[in-house]
């Protein structure tokens, strides 16, 4: 038989298939240059095969047939219409977040700051109440802040460890509690199902961002959120080069209420982003099982260095949240926090010394960072706020990246010698 011959039996009583067009018909009979310049074919992919890797539709709006589709798709149903309001990359980013999380749906947003500011402004109005973590990300204690000044919300914050204090933050106007499973920096980690338990109990609905600890280490719908928070520029993506956010819902009737918030704010992830976390996120699993694998070994060397008066890594022994962190987390996560004896002067110096780490704002890359929040992610908060929120004047933020666990500790150890003289 000859290799150009298709290896099946030939079939005489039915007539041969036509060749499957490789775009629709032309909307004119004979279009001149110029049109067919504008209107290149559109592919179709023949049946029998399938792209493995996600395709980006980089384009930001789409064509219909009926003007009963199209009148459909602006209220987010059927067919996509403007990326604005859906595109397919990123509906399989969300789809590909809300399964990890265990949700119904998903949103996806342009930056975490993004994710954050549609959720919570679009569960509360003014006047209303919000009970939430005292040590949260910067960020999000400043768009508190904001709503606070602005628009009368008021804000009681509350331990994280202690359901009868949430318990008594509750008031009739309360429109949500928000947590984080692992705080930002200090590693605090929040007893969600106990908290959680008395917000569902007086009918709130609670946010719990997960950047931290992503849906490898901690799932929290399942111990009754309602809305789940991604920083999506950091573990989900995590090579330093997306910046994007997600919210996963626990039931379509809250997704759809901020889903139409979200369109209208406008802070819509692009196309490529949402392709490049996908990409990224194929790799999670094992990028983030390396990083807390470092993490807890270096945080077990830093609490035995003369320069570092304390450690906060969840799973290391004498961590205030330690049982509550092996009850809820798969491992302790990539992230240390520790103090250094000589307060901001070590911390300055400690973060200007490291050379194989990188002093940088983000956290859960491929790469090693180092921060001090006092004086950059938490620059909003005034010194008594810091304390409250367990941020010291010589705290540093370490996220762990895979790079080898001895190199990483040549370099913080030659950089702690650092902190020991300017002391």
């Amino acid at each position: 038989m000859s290799l150009h011959e298709p290896n099946q039996p030939s079939q005489p009583n039915q007539p041969p298939k036509p060749p499957l067009p490789s775009s629709p018909p032309s909307p004119l009979p004979s279009p001149r240059t110029e049109t067919l310049a504008v209107h290149p074919p559109q592919v179709r992919i023949p049946e029998g095969s399938r792209p493995l890797g996600v395709p980006l539709y980089q384009g930001h709006v789409f064509a219909f047939e009926e003007a009963d589709t199209m009148a459909e798709a602006f209220e987010g149903g059927g067919a996509f219409l403007y990326s604005r309001l859906g595109n397919p990359t990123v509906r399989a980013l969300e789809e590909a977040v809300t399964r990890l999380e265990g949700g119904a749906a998903g949103v996806s947003f342009a930056s975490g700051m993004g994710a954050i500011n549609a959720v919570l402004l679009g569960l509360v109005s003014t006047g209303g109440h919000v009970v939430a973590q005292r040590c949260l990300y910067g960020g999000t204690y400043a768009v508190l802040t904001d709503l606070a000044a602005r628009w009368g919300v008021e804000v009681t914050y509350v331990s994280g460890d202690d359901p009868e204090e949430v318990r008594q933050a509750l008031r009739p106007t309360t429109a949500l509690l928000y947590l984080e499973t692992v705080a930002n920096p200090t590693t605090r980690v929040a007893d969600l199902p106990a908290l959680i338990a008395e917000a569902r109990a007086a009918g709130v609905p609670s946010v719990v961002d997960n950047t931290f600890a992503s849906p490898l280490l901690c799932r929290p719908l399942e111990h009754g959120a309602d809305v789940v928070i991604h920083s999506a520029t950091k573990y989900l993506a995590g090579h330093a080069d997306v910046l994007g956010g997600v919210a996963v819902f626990r039931d379509a009737e809250l997704h759809r209420r901020i889903w139409h918030y979200a369109v209208e704010q406008g802070a819509t992830t692009d196309p490529f982003a949402a392709w490049l976390t996908l990409r990224g996120m194929q790799t999670l699993a094992l990028r983030v099982e390396r990083q807390c694998a470092n993490a807890l070994t270096l945080a077990e060397r830093l609490a035995t260095h003369p320069a570092v008066a304390a450690v906060r890594h969840p799973f290391l022994a004498g961590h205030p949240d330690h049982d509550t962190a092996r009850r809820l987390l798969r491992a302790g996560g990539g992230v240390i926090s520790f103090d250094l004896a000589g307060g901001r002067a070590a911390g300055r110096a400690f973060v200007e010394a490291v050379r194989l780490a990188s002093l940088s704002p983000s956290l859960g890359d491929v790469k090693t960072f180092v921060m001090h929040p006092a004086s950059t992610s938490h620059r909003q908060m005034d010194e008594a706020t810091l304390t409250a929120a367990g941020i010291g004047p010589g705290t540093v933020r370490l996220s762990t990246g895979i790079e080898h666990v001895e190199d990483l500790w040549q370099d913080l150890a030659a950089a702690l010698d650092q902190a020991l003289k300017a002391a």
